[in-house]
């Protein structure tokens, strides 16, 4: 069955997957390799935020107390969110701030989570935190102006839905951190963009709640944050996991839920920002690496502004410790690239969108048809995947009818799937070497560029027939442009040897 591609659009395409991209811990920017990936990031992508943890935890040093003639003093030190920060917005991208975790010398328990010891303790004092608060966003405002700290989102912790990154997964603690927290950065400036819960999938119930609260103690509140996730439990191996995966249907219903459950309420119309989403929520499986999380995330990817006002990738890159220093060059991490800046299938699912024109002409389960202003057409067009473990399409056939001017039109498609432009199936072909040496990074990094393949497309009756076929979890970009023809009149194919014509 041929679709055929309306004339005109029917509106714009969201950018939503654009607004906020995932990072490992702040300080991490500090590293060369995470300002090469994220650099090589933003020239082909390009995402206007970045969110992460640990902005408060002990690493970054911003906590600061001290004994000074028998009284505690607190110098607030931001040696490290000044470098971090500038890096940032030398490469085009700005900080979607999250406050945490607890500093140690604030926290008033010991619990920590991942291997570099993050506090997940309310503060000990809440005083203290308001004041750490404060001389935070306001040394911000001072280095990079109010107009533009006013752009970046202020997210009040992460996940404490969960015991893991909330002591006791404690409700009405957290409510008291967000009060305290909201109106002490609306007391800096009352334009401020500050939000929450930041919860993760499983735990629904604690977004009416939330609502509920904010609004009965008029507690400002300027968007609401949750997270995106379609796995199921770990099933641990040495250095890392499995897990099932729900079809990703499951993240849209995901993506979703906050409007619904605060419609027809105060909070209704306010931004919803997924700060996180991914297939798996774990850094160490291996599915983050492969053709089947493109193609399985391309609807996502397609279809997700429609539901929310962003949804951001957990994570740019592989660079991130939370369950340890990583043991291998491809070891499931989150990123779109690897250490080292080898681009993963789903970097491509993104760099392919952000080529993409912004009218949307049509939009069905397996394509995405887009025109800009040149004319130029792009089609996004991805094989179906089976989380049950059944054997990978081959030959899934999109066919569309494109109205589109001229004569002709030049074709570009550029692919990745399990045999085009996956540096995980060439790595595990190599024997999976941990550490590749430099000729091997060479080879990975040539592996995982996307195949390309040219053609000239007949234009017939102001309509352009294009039929592809997709290869195993293929994610495939088509961009068509007008031909002009300015060939000679002496030009000469049947010439090219330098034959006299006619002569063959």
């Amino acid at each position: 069955m041929r679709n055929l591609v309306p004339g005109e659009p029917s509106g714009r395409l969201s950018d939503a997957w654009r607004f906020c991209v995932g990072t490992g811990r702040f300080d991490l920017a500090l590293r060369r390799d995470y300002q090469d990936s994220l650099a090589l990031v933003q020239r082909e992508i390009g995402f206007r935020h970045i969110r992460g943890h640990g902005l408060f935890s002990d690493g970054v040093g911003v906590h600061q107390p001290y004994e000074y003639a028998g009284k505690r003093h607190v110098r607030h030190s931001f040696t490290y969110v000044d470098q971090v920060i500038d890096a940032y917005l030398e490469l085009g991208i700005e900080p979607f701030l999250e406050l945490g975790f607890m500093p140690s010398g604030l926290a008033s328990g010991e619990q920590t989570v991942f291997w570099w010891q993050a506090n997940v303790t309310p503060p000990s004092s809440y005083e203290e935190w308001a004041a750490l608060v404060r001389a935070t966003i306001t040394h911000l405002i001072d280095r990079y102006g109010l107009d533009r700290v006013r752009r970046w989102p202020i997210e009040v912790w992460n996940e404490p839905n969960l015991d893991i990154f909330w002591q006791g997964a404690d409700e009405a603690a957290y409510h008291r951190l967000y009060e305290v927290t909201a109106r002490t950065i609306k007391d800096v400036d009352a334009s401020l963009q500050v939000g929450g819960p930041a919860i993760s999938p499983g735990s629904d119930e604690w977004m009416p709640r939330f609502a509920d609260f904010v609004t009965s103690r008029d507690v400002p509140v300027d968007f609401l944050s949750r997270h995106a996730y379609t796995s199921g439990p770990a099933q641990p191996v040495p250095f890392g996991v499995y897990q099932t995966l729900a079809p990703a249907s499951g993240l849209l219903e995901q993506f979703a839920i906050t409007r619904r459950q605060v419609a027809g309420g105060p909070l209704e119309g306010l931004p919803v920002h997924i700060t996180e989403f991914n297939s798996s929520y774990r850094p160490d499986n291996p599915i983050h690496d492969t053709a089947f999380n493109a193609a399985y995330l391309a609807p996502v990817l397609a279809e997700g502004g429609e539901l929310a006002d962003s949804f951001a990738y957990w994570t740019f890159s592989d660079m991130f410790e939370e369950v340890g220093i990583p043991t291998s060059i491809f070891h499931g991490g989150f990123g779109l690239l690897t250490h080292r800046q080898i681009k993963k299938p789903t970097y491509h699912l993104y760099a392919f969108l952000a080529r993409m024109g912004d009218q949307l002409l049509t939009r069905g389960e397996d394509h995405l048809v887009t025109r800009d202003d040149t004319g130029r057409v792009t089609v996004l067009a991805w094989a179906p995947v089976d989380v049950t473990g059944g054997p990978a399409v081959a030959g899934h056939t999109v066919r569309l009818s494109i109205p589109f001017p001229g004569e002709s039109a030049f074709v570009l498609r550029s692919s990745v799937s399990e045999e085009m432009g996956n540096a995980w199936a060439a790595w595990c072909e190599m024997g999976r070497p941990r550490s590749p040496h430099p000729r091997q990074l060479d080879i990975l990094r040539e592996a995982a560029e996307p195949v390309r393949r040219h053609q000239s497309l007949p234009v017939t009756g102001g309509t352009a027939d294009l039929d592809l076929i997709l290869d195993r979890h293929e994610v495939t970009l088509v961009e068509l442009t007008p031909v002009v023809d300015e060939t000679p009149p002496w030009w000469d194919d049947r010439r090219l040897l330098g034959l006299e014509e006619g002569m063959r």
